[in-house]
């Protein structure tokens, strides 16, 4: 089959001989049909983050069709479209059990190399992944819709790790496509308050028209003022730190109020420092989020419904031959770009 290979950093080659995937026991084989291009994809492809160690078949953000079942699989059909769920997780270990998928004692994730293990992802024709990490997409969801559930999962996961009530204000740092999910996601849950702050102001206006009432430049020389103005001078209760960098989080915990939660969703830097007694005489808490732990029915409902909207985000296909081109553009820098969608078996 084909396949798009990362074969050393800021090198891509296609393969057209790359081996079928290997199809065990509880795994059913996809035929990939959408496929988004990630930010994390992007830092891979350069080597910056250590995940993405060469060779390595990146990609996944993944939408298919099940072409194939593995011995013991009766929970979907050949023929079904699916979304896939990027983090293979066990079942058995205690965070398993416990319903924290995400932090699985056993994880993989698709398309990662992290030198504990090698995954391969769905830059390609086909992949093979358990059975119980893909989810049925409705009929309202179109296949590159799909390709987004991972990234509205990940979005609904940040936002309950926090749960703000209704009449909390609540503020996101970054406004990149998973910025502008967790804003859908917050008046989804029925957050009447949202500001945005991003240094694109692209972005700020996408995350207007995504619900976000106050949206703020981040070289604006009153953001400080103007965040306390609208949250009544205390300041937002809930900040979602979606940049991870060390100015934003900085950021993100001298604007949330006393007694306030900051959720620190982005993860490019592997270090910050925080200003502790910010975060100690505030009484503030600081929560992590990784990935979704099984949010992803949700992200497909809410999709299918109407309360997320991932349309605007799209901003993009290509065919498996162009992808290599579109990644090397993308870490480049192309402005007002926000999600290109691969599709691996289109000519």
């Amino acid at each position: 089959m084909r396949a798009l290979v990362l074969t050393a950093y800021k090198n891509l080659e296609l393969d057209e001989q790359f081996p079928e995937p290997e199809l065990g026991a509880g795994e059913v084989l996809v035929e990939v049909e959408a496929v988004g291009i990630c930010g994390s994809d992007i830092h891979g492809y350069d080597g910056s983050t250590g995940r993405r160690i060469p060779p390595l078949v990146m990609g996944h953000e993944a939408a298919g069709t099940v072409v194939q079942l593995g011995p013991g699989v009766d929970s979907l059909v050949v023929g079904q479209r699916v979304a896939l769920d990027s983090t293979v997780y066990c079942g058995r270990c205690q965070p398993c059990q416990q319903g924290r998928i995400n932090l699985c004692d056993h994880r993989q994730v698709l398309g990662v190399s992290c030198g504990d293990y090698r995954r391969h992802g769905a830059f390609a024709q086909r992949v093979a992944v358990p059975a119980h990490i893909a989810y049925p997409v409705p009929a309202e969801v179109t296949m590159e819709q799909a390709a987004l559930a991972e990234a509205v999962s990940v979005a609904i996961h940040a936002v309950k790790r926090s749960q703000p009530a209704p009449d909390e204000p609540c503020l996101v740092v970054g406004t990149g496509m998973i910025g502008l999910l967790v804003v859908q996601s917050l008046r989804a849950v029925g957050v009447k308050r949202i500001a945005a702050v991003d240094k694109d102001l692209h972005r700020l206006a996408l995350a207007t028209e995504f619900g976000a009432d106050l949206a703020v430049a981040a070289d604006d020389p009153e953001l400080s003022s103007r965040v306390l103005a609208w949250s009544d001078q205390r300041g937002p209760q809930h900040v979602y730190e979606v940049v991870g960098a060390g100015p934003t989080v900085e950021m993100a915990i001298q604007l949330v109020s006393k007694g306030g939660h900051v959720v620190l969703v982005g993860n490019v830097s592997p270090r910050v420092e925080i200003p502790l007694q910010r975060v100690v005489a505030g009484e503030l808490t600081l929560h992590g989020s990784c990935a979704s732990a099984g949010e992803y029915r949700e992200a497909l409902e809410w999709m299918a419904d109407g309360r997320m909207d991932v349309g605007p985000i799209i901003s993009a296909q290509c065919t498996l031959d162009e992808a290599g081109d579109w990644i090397a553009r993308l870490h480049a820098g192309v402005p007002n770009m926000m999600k290109v969608v691969v599709r691996p078996n289109l000519p």
